[in-house]
C-alpha cells in the first residue's frame, strides 16, 4: 500500500476513533437553553392565566411575559461532542451537572422543589400584588413541614398556626428558629399553635381561627451543629378577601414571581400597565414586593427577544450578567420592587424611555 494512502487511513481511523470516543464519553455537563415565555395577561389552552373572583376587573393590552429556561435533566449523559457544540452556540450555554442537581439531586427531588417553588411563587405574587395596591391580606406564620423521627412528629402538624413560642408572640417564619435556638439541645420548648383543623375550619367559614392548644417538646441537636431544633420547617399561610387563581401548568421554580404580581395589579387596576408594548421579565418576588434575582437570565433575555419582547424587566443582582450579553432590539430594565417595575412600566407607556433605570455590564 502507497505510503500516502497509507498515512491517509490512519488519520481517518483515528478520526472515526476520536468521533465515536466524543459520542461515547459521558461527561458531568448539563445544558441550558430558552424555554418559552407566557403572557401572564393572556390565556393558555382557551384559559386566562390570571383569573380573579369577587372583585371588580379591568381590561388589559400588550404582554407582561413570564420567560423560562429549559434545562437537561438530571439522569441524562451529555456527550463531549453535545458539550463542545453547546459551548459553541449562542442560544444555549453549558454548565456543571453539579450547578443545576447539587449534591446528587435527582430528577424526582429537582421536580419537587421546582413544583414547592412555584407555588410559593404564586402566593407571593398574590400578597405583594394586594399590598402594592393597599388591599389588606392576613397573613400567619404555620408549620409548613414536619420533619420525620423529630421531637415535633405527632405533636406539630403541617397547616398548625403558630401564635407564640414560650410565650413569646411569632410574627415572621424566621422567629420561630430564634426562639427555639435559645434553648440548649435536651431543654424543652413550648409551642402555643391553633391546630390545623380548626385553622382550615375557620377560613372556610372566612372567620379567624381561635382556640389556642400548648404543645411542649424536647429539644434536639441539630446534625452537624450544635444547636437545638425541634424538627419542623415554619412557613407563612394567608387570606385573600378574594380569590386569585393562576393557571399555568409545567412551570417550575419562582422566578415568575415579579411578572404575575404585575399581571394581578394590571387586571386590578383601571388603564392599561403596558400601554400595549410587548414586555417580557424575570425575578422572584417576596410578600413586601421586593424582586430577588433568578438563574439562566441570559437564555431567559433569548427566548424573551425571540417571543418579540422590547423591554426586560431585569432584578438589579442579575444586571451586571445580563448587560453583558444583551440580544439585539432588547432594552433591559432594572428593577429592585414591584413599585420600581410599575413605575418604569408608567415610563415605558408615556414613551418617557429615556428615565428608565438601566442595566449596566461594569
Amino acid at each position: 500500500m502507497p505510503r500516502r494512502t497509507a498515512t491517509m487511513l490512519a488519520s481517518t481511523l483515528i478520526l472515526i476513533a476520536l468521533l465515536c470516543a466524543g459520542v461515547l464519553i459521558p461527561v458531568p455537563y448539563s445544558e441550558m437553553s430558552p424555554g418559552p415565555t407566557v403572557n401572564t395577561l393572556g390565556k393558555v389552552g382557551g384559559e386566562p392565566v390570571l383569573q380573579v373572583s369577587g372583585h371588580r376587573t379591568y381590561k388589559t393590552s400588550g404582554n407582561l411575559n413570564m420567560t423560562t429556561v429549559r434545562v437537561t435533566g438530571a439522569d441524562y449523559n451529555m456527550n463531549l461532542v453535545e458539550a463542545v457544540y453547546g459551548w459553541l452556540a449562542h442560544d444555549s450555554v453549558v454548565v456543571p451537572h453539579d450547578t443545576l442537581y447539587p449534591g446528587g439531586k435527582t430528577e424526582e427531588q429537582s421536580t419537587q422543589e421546582n413544583a414547592e417553588e412555584f407555588s410559593q411563587s404564586q402566593e407571593s405574587a398574590k400578597v405583594a400584588a394586594l399590598t402594592e395596591l393597599g388591599i389588606p391580606v392576613t397573613s400567619r406564620v404555620v408549620v409548613s413541614t414536619v420533619i420525620k423521627d423529630s421531637p415535633a412528629q405527632g405533636k406539630l402538624h403541617a397547616g398548625d398556626v403558630i401564635k407564640a413560642v414560650d410565650g413569646t408572640v411569632v410574627k415572621q417564619p424566621e422567629d420561630v428558629a430564634k426562639l427555639v435556638t435559645k434553648h440548649k439541645p435536651g431543654e424543652d420548648v413550648t409551642f402555643t399553635v391553633i391546630p390545623a383543623k380548626a385553622a382550615a375550619a375557620a377560613e372556610k367559614a372566612g372567620k379567624q381561627p381561635e382556640g389556642t392548644e400548648k404543645i411542649t417538646m424536647t429539644t434536639k441537636k441539630a446534625p452537624k451543629e450544635n444547636r437545638a431544633i425541634v424538627g419542623i420547617q415554619a412557613g407563612t399561610d394567608h387570606t385573600f378577601p378574594f380569590e386569585i387563581d393562576i393557571k399555568l401548568a409545567d412551570v417550575g421554580g419562582p422566578s415568575a414571581g415579579l411578572m404575575f404580581s404585575l399581571g394581578i395589579v394590571d387586571k386590578l387596576t383601571p388603564g392599561q400597565l403596558t400601554g400595549g408594548k410587548f414586555i417580557a421579565g424575570t425575578g422572584t418576588i417576596d410578600d413586601q414586593g421586593k424582586v430577588g434575582p433568578i438563574g439562566g437570565i441570559n437564555m431567559k433575555l433569548v427566548g424573551a427577544r425571540n417571543a418579540g419582547a422590547r423591554y426586560f424587566l431585569t432584578p438589579g443582582d442579575n444586571c451586571k450578567a445580563a448587560a453583558s450579553d444583551t440580544p439585539g432590539g432588547l432594552t433591559l430594565v432594572k428593577v429592585k420592587t414591584i413599585d420600581d417595575a410599575k413605575k418604569s412600566l408608567e415610563k415605558i407607556r408615556a414613551g418617557d424611555t429615556a428615565g428608565l433605570p438601566s442595566c449596566s455590564a461594569g
